[in-house]
């Protein structure tokens, strides 16, 4: 009997208030220390003993999906999000559990398999979620207390590239020294009112790299913050890696501030969508400055906007990141003002999901030792459950160069207040106006679906733009249910290829 599942916790930066220049949210970034807790059999030894009496239950919904002949895919999309493939003898033990039953009465039920086996397999199964004790009353999915304030800071509106699909309208405004600074206290007034942990801060633009002088001062300013107020700190710069100096990235690795990398495509497929303002592309200066980037040991992240543009040439980008060996998230393109009028940006259903099975054939056949899974589509996110697809309206503000304050970048010109407010967020969260944080069961079309606690409705702002309302599915929902199984199958045959599985040999499944 055996069984794989994702014994080290892994560090991903992959999240939430993502676009084509920002790296995921904090929340999303780290797996819990519990999540170690059922890989020691010592510990699984010790738990087991207090479980023989539990009646237990296959957690519902349960996902199966078969690898092969002899091994299966099981998961609770509602639930930690972990992920388990298990040999035939294991799943014939899950599905003792399809009715109430204890640990005992499957000991009589099957004498072919020793005591030990058993409790200790099914504590492990207990331990991933795919059985629930029915004496314990369900919880509310996904309702746990947020404990990172997320702030985008516009540093600057100016840009070195005319991206086709950016929602900006160039100029050569940029956020002045006192504007920065007093951005930064109100980010921290409302972090300490709202008793959060963590504050991540994400710097900007335009290209923020440009006001490199400006960055640096203000995340220096925002460290003596976090030190007074006893809160975590944790940056990054968004940028389009067209120009990187050695001196910045050395400042930046000093300062522990990460790095977020626009790449939509290798050469032409890249150039398309982010060009120079005189059209000429820009892939070959991004490439060298990743190359620069990994070199100095300040490993980026890679966020790729996808649309019909670049949809054919995802195969060859995914295999330049993975022999790279960078973390990525794909995004999809985002209708807007000054976009909507590109027809070529904009696709079909089948079109998204053609292309991206593309991308994951690449990954099938270059397997990196990290999961990877909760960055492949879109705005998703399968560690844990969650009601919530991002940060906007609760957790999340956006601060333009002029100290405006918004809801999200992509909706920068909707500000809703300033930096002298007294406490921005919780203005923010008091707003009813525009976009709106509405959890994934109050919406239209989700309550039902099994991945909605993963999807958790895709995209606030596309929906909301697209449909005019809040509390319905997103208009992506075909593409992410097509997603997500093929996702999870990568993630099984990782397992398999990398993991050690939790074993039982023959001599102890026998009495």
């Amino acid at each position: 009997m055996r069984i794989w599942l994702n014994t080290a916790a892994n560090s991903l930066i992959t999240g939430n208030e993502c676009d084509d220049e920002c790296s995921n949210e904090c929340a999303r970034s780290t797996f819990d220390d519990d999540d170690l807790l059922y890989t020691s059999y010592p510990y699984i030894r010790t738990f087991a003993q207090k479980m023989r009496n539990v009646t237990l239950q296959q957690t519902t919904p349960l996902h199966f999906r078969p690898c092969d002949n002899e091994h299966w895919l099981v998961c609770h999309p509602s639930g930690n999000g972990r992920v388990a493939v298990m040999d035939t003898a294991a799943l014939a033990l899950l599905e003792q559990f399809r009715m109430p039953t204890t640990i005992h009465d499957v000991m009589q039920n099957t004498p072919v398999w020793s005591t030990s086996a058993i409790e200790e397999a099914t504590t492990l199964l207990f331990q991933l979620g795919l059985l629930q004790d029915t004496s314990q009353s369900a919880t509310t999915t996904g309702q746990t207390r947020e404990e990172t304030l997320s702030a985008w800071l516009h540093i600057t509106n100016a840009c070195t590239l005319r991206c086709p699909y950016c929602y900006l309208h160039k100029t050569n405004e940029h956020m002045a020294d006192d504007t920065a600074r007093r951005s930064v206290d109100a980010i921290f007034r409302s972090a300490t009112r709202g008793k959060f942990q963590h504050v991540l801060l994400k710097y900007a633009g335009g290209e923020a790299s440009l006001q490199m002088p400006n960055v640096l001062a203000t995340h220096d300013y925002a460290t003596q913050l976090a030190h007074q107020h006893n809160l975590n700190l944790r940056a990054y710069i968004m940028s389009n890696g067209v120009v990187l100096p050695q001196r910045s990235i050395e400042q930046l690795k000093k300062r522990h501030i990460g790095v977020t990398i626009s790449l939509d495509g290798i050469g032409n497929y890249h150039d398309s969508q982010r060009p120079f303002m005189s059209g000429k592309g820009s892939f070959t200066y991004v490439d060298r400055t990743i190359s620069q980037l990994l070199k100095s040991g300040l490993i980026p992240h890679i966020n790729v906007t996808v649309s019909q543009r670049n949809l054919d040439g995802l195969p060859d980008l995914t295999h330049y990141m993975l022999e790279r060996n960078l973390s990525f998230t794909f995004s999809y393109y985002r209708d807007n003002d000054c976009s909507t009028h590109l027809h070529d940006l904009q696709f079909a259903n089948t079109q998204m999901i053609d292309g991206m099975l593309k991308a994951f054939a690449v990954i099938e056949e270059q397997l990196p030792q990290r999961r990877l899974i909760d960055s492949l589509i879109d705005k998703a996110n399968m560690h844990g459950a969650h009601q919530h697809t991002c940060g906007i309206g609760r957790t999340y503000m956006v601060i333009d160069q002029r100290g405006q304050i918004a809801k999200c970048h992509a909706d920068i010109k909707q500000t809703v207040t300033t930096i002298d407010a007294d406490d921005p967020l919780q203005v923010i969260r008091a707003d009813r106006s525009g976009v709106q944080a509405v959890p994934v069961e109050e919406k239209q079309g989700c309550s039902s679906c099994e991945w909605r606690h993963w999807c958790t409705g895709g995209c606030p702002l596309v929906t909301y733009r697209m449909t005019g309302r809040n509390d319905i599915r997103s208009p992506n929902c075909n593409i992410y249910k097509a997603l997500f199984p093929e996702a999870l199958h990568l993630e099984a045959l990782r397992l398999l290829k990398y993991e050690t599985p939790m074993a039982w040999s023959e001599s102890q499944l026998h009495q």
